[in-house]
């Protein structure tokens, strides 16, 4: 824990449990004994209540509230501390260059078919009937089931993918999401731990992405189809039969329920949930949580209705004050 600590430029609050043993990073919620966690925000005061870490990077207002059982580790950046402690803690799996393409530890059922240049990683499986495109890179411990179309130079990495599956050319899959943190040195990023969830049926446009999440994994729902261009941010939870039209970006944490759709080029604002059966218009900029069934538009967005209203009042006045200036 002293080593810990130093690494990430905290100190023990009380100078106690320097010997404890500490083996991963985890939000409070999930931590337990073995894990460092952090708190930077004082709205998750009460996670830090109830959380079962083994240690926690806090600020020195905050040391009270740390539980019994949870050592303090001290710091004025408490997300930068653990982001440095999580880079220590977690090292992802990476391709060999020494291996060949085809890892020995991989395993490719009978009837999957991969083209010139593709890289499979070890502990990674193709289902039977799949196709791999021609300089797709299936990374470590990724699994591919049955029936899927992989298509050229697409990347997959942290990634489990379901059956009758297509993702297109230069797709990227499972890289790390957009996590900063900031400390004295600058900003910095966050190390990514999540993995990405794609279900059955779903299709995946050209040139999207979609990133593993920070801790939770980022899930497409069974049978959603996504259009070229699309970015899909951490921990995402994306529910069945969704349409996703180019360009829409969902930012962290979106959540979507079954059917929703979504116009090209529309924007999600992190952390809001868009309800079962809603409908997001294109270049829509949604800042706010969308109720099920409700159709939005405009940036920033609200009820598509109302905003054609507005719409339509404003080129009524903006048309009445040009007649008025010509007479």
């Amino acid at each position: 824990m002293e080593e810990l600590a130093a690494l990430a430029g905290a100190r023990l609050a009380d100078g106690g449990g320097a010997d404890r043993s500490i083996a991963l990073a985890a939000p409070l919620g999930r931590a337990g004994a073995d894990a460092v966690s952090f708190l930077a925000d004082r709205r998750y005061l009460a996670d830090l209540a109830l959380t079962r870490a083994g240690a926690c990077f806090v600020s020195a207002d905050q040391v009270p509230s740390v539980p019994q059982g949870c050592l303090a580790l001290v710091t004025e950046e408490p997300q930068a501390a653990y982001a440095r402690a999580a880079v220590r803690l977690h090292r992802g799996r990476r391709l060999d260059p020494e291996a060949p393409p085809i890892h020995p530890g991989a395993t490719i059922e009978a009837g999957a078919v991969l083209h010139h240049g593709v890289v499979v990683g070890p502990g990674a499986q193709i289902g039977r009937g799949s196709e791999i495109g021609a300089n797709t890179v299936v990374g470590p411990g990724v699994a591919i089931g049955r029936d899927c179309v992989i298509g050229p130079n697409a990347s997959i990495g942290y990634a489990l993918i379901g059956d009758r599956v297509k993702i297109m050319a230069g797709v990227v899959v499972g890289e790390a999401g957009f996590g900063v943190a900031v400390g004295k040195g600058g900003a910095m990023d966050v190390p990514q731990l999540g993995r990405v969830i794609i279900q059955d049926g779903v299709s995946i446009g050209a040139c999207s992405c979609i990133d593993r999440g920070a801790w939770d994994d980022t899930v497409i729902g069974e049978n959603s189809k996504i259009d070229n261009l699309v970015q899909i941010a951490h921990n995402v939870q994306l529910g069945r039969n969704c349409i996703l039209a180019g360009q829409v970006g969902l930012s962290g944490s979106v959540v979507a329920g079954d059917g929703a759709m979504f116009g090209g080029r529309a924007g999600i604002a992190d952390h809001i949930s868009i309800g079962a059966g809603a409908q997001v218009a294109a270049a829509a900029g949604v800042m706010h949580d969308v109720p099920a069934g409700e159709r939005w538009a405009g940036a920033p967005a609200k009820l598509a209705r109302q905003f054609m209203r507005e719409t339509a009042w404003l080129a009524r006045a903006a048309s009445g004050r040009g007649k008025g200036e010509g007479t």
